[in-house]
This record gives C-alpha cells, structure tokens and sequence, in this order.
C-alpha cells in the first residue's frame, strides 16, 4: 500500500548543473499582438518562443525552465508527459493505480499536490497569477505551486507539459515515461474552453480565432506537433509509452493492460475490471480526488462553478463546434504536419463505443 506520509529519501551529491540551452525569443509584431489581444495576462509580460519546438511562455520563464533542466531523475520514477488537455489527469490516475498495486484506499487523496508534482506550473503561469496564489489563502494552489519536489517521497510522479527537449536530458534513459496524445481538433476545443475556465482567455476570444491561434501555435505551450513528433519519435525507446486518447476511449481495459505490462504490473482480471470502472470517464468526473472541482473557487480560475475541468471527453466533439471553414483549415493543418510521419489520428467514435 502506498505511504503518502513516508519520509523522502536523501538525495545523492548533486550532478554538475547544465545550464538551460535556449534563451527566449520574443515575440513581435502582428503575432505578439494576436497573442496579447486574446491573453490578456501576457499584454505586459510579453511572451516569447523556447527551444527548437518555440514553446510558449513568458520571457521570464527561462529561470524556471533551468531548474526543470537540473530536475533530478531516479530509477523508478515515472513520468507522465503530454500536451495540455490530451488525457492528462485519465493517464495519471491509471498510472499511480497501476504502479501503487490497485490501492484505491490510497488514491483518496488530492491526484496533485499529493500524489503527482506538477513540474512547470510556476514556470508557465502569468506573474500575477503566481502572486496572488502566493499571497492567498488557498493551500492547495500553493503546494502545487511552491512545494518543491525533492520533499516528496519517492519514487516520484510527475506531471508535465514539457516538450522532451525541455525536460531533464536523462529523462529517458533513467525514468519511465508514459506520453498521451489526442486528436488535435478535440483537443483545440476542449483547451479553448479550458484557458477560459482559468481566465486566461479574453471574454470575447471566439473559437474561429482560437482555432488559428492554434494551428499557428500562438497558444501558451504549444505549438502542438513539434511536441508530439518528438516523442512520437522516441515511441521505440524501452523506457517510453506513446498512448492516444482515443485507444483508451475505445478500449480501456486492454490499454490498461498495456500500461501494466509496460511497469512491470501484473494485475489479476478482477484489479483490471475494477480499474475499468475506476477510469471510466463518467466516473473520473465525479471523483473529487481528481477531477479539480475545487479550481472554481481558486484564485486562477474565474470563480464560475459551472465550468468544469472535466466537461465531456469525448472523442468527436469538435463536430459540434466547429464551421466547415474552421474544420477545412485545421484537416490542412494536420495533412501538412503528418505527411510522412506514419502518425494519424482517429477523430470520431460511435457514441455508443464511448
């Protein structure tokens, strides 16, 4: 059964700190101003591309992304690694199950900060933001904000958005690192109605000018297929799983399976059926140890109880939302970053498969 309660292990006499290799590159000109016009939040701040990929996040945001670089990675650790708003929080909760031998007794507690660290939520969170949770009352956003990770016990879970490229450079050679994708034309929606959930949209943002925001990668941590195609890349390496959204939504017991056998798990049949039900959508919604209900009254939310974290999860949905235009320049979109790739996505399921 797992500890949450145990002490953290002594680090090991720290490596040699690797500096962080990209400075930021700032934007300018007409794309600054899309960015500012439709994130209120960075109009002052400004915003600025990291990286190979152009990751997105304040100019300030480099000191951060140095401590990310030194985060220390031991054997037994794993990491769940996806872009926002791909499966996330689904794929963190099977995976703690899965690695804690099915302890649902242990799995009522707070996903994070209890059992997962999120790695760069300081980081890529406006300077507003991050001082009024600091000066706040909500002892929740501030132990996902400031705890650090080595007062964790280990082995450690983390969560991040992190592009590989900008994570610990022995991430995968030490750690097991679990990567989920999902279609991107669901995924547009559903993080369109997330960063308004969190107040970082403009109330007047509408989707048709989200959805070019997002193909041309404007959008804090995007863009999104430099992201993927890294890790898609990487789907060989023995100590990586590449999972899609859509395969667990089709056929959740056998990827739970995969998952295990993956960490070395061996579930019995009754675990996996039990871990079925756990995980199914419907009821992931209505677990409080995981479905961040209490984001409504934090103070990076917009207060509104109405909006949820966890809205639909459904594979498709975009069809509901999208124009004939919106959906004509996103299929380009994706036919000219997946050309010659050998990845594709599925974009819809039968209502009744779901």
């Amino acid at each position: 059964m797992a500890d949450p309660a145990r002490e953290p292990e002594p680090e090991p006499e720290p490596e040699e700190r690797l500096p962080f290799p990209w400075d930021p590159v700032p934007l300018a000109g007409e794309r600054l101003a899309r960015m500012a016009g439709a994130f209120p939040d960075y109009r002052e701040e400004g915003l600025a591309g990291f990286g190979p990929s152009g990751y997105v996040a304040m100019p300030d945001s480099k000191p951060f992304f140095e401590e990310y670089y030194n985060t220390p990675v031991h054997p037994g650790d794993i990491w769940v690694v996806t872009l926002p708003k791909c499966g996330t929080t689904w794929t963190q909760e099977l995976v703690w199950l899965l690695q804690n031998d099915c302890d649902f007794e242990g799995a009522k507690s707070m996903l994070m900060p209890d059992r997962y660290h999120f790695l760069e939520i300081t980081g890529v969170t406006a300077r507003s933001v991050r001082e009024k949770i600091r000066d706040g009352e909500d002892p929740l956003s501030r132990r996902i904000f400031f705890d650090p990770i080595e007062s964790r016990p280990r082995p450690w879970f983390v969560k991040t958005h992190l592009p590989l490229h900008m994570c610990p450079p022995k991430l995968l050679d030490t750690a097991k690192v679990v990567y989920i994708v999902r279609n991107p034309k669901d995924v547009c929606i559903s993080y369109y109605h997330h960063l308004h959930l969190y107040n970082e949209a403009a109330a007047d943002l509408t989707l048709e000018t989200f959805v070019d925001l997002f193909i041309d990668g404007l959008v804090t941590q995007l863009p999104f297929f430099p992201h993927v195609l890294e890790a898609w890349r990487q789907r060989h390496h023995p100590n990586m799983l590449f999972l899609f959204f859509e395969d667990l939504k089709k056929d959740l017991r056998g990827n739970i399976a995969r998952v295990a056998e993956f960490l070395g798990k061996t579930p019995t049949d009754e675990q996996l059926d039990k871990l079925a039900e756990h995980l199914h959508f419907s009821n992931l919604k209505n677990n409080p140890w995981v479905n961040w209900e209490w984001i409504a009254k934090s103070a990076w939310s917009t207060g509104d109880p109405n909006k949820k974290f966890m809205r639909k999860g459904k594979t498709g949905d975009w069809k509901n939302h999208f124009t004939p235009e919106m959906d004509r320049k996103m299929t380009g979109w994706m036919e000219r970053e997946l050309e010659g790739t050998g990845l594709s996505f599925v974009l819809d399921i039968p209502e009744e498969q779901q």
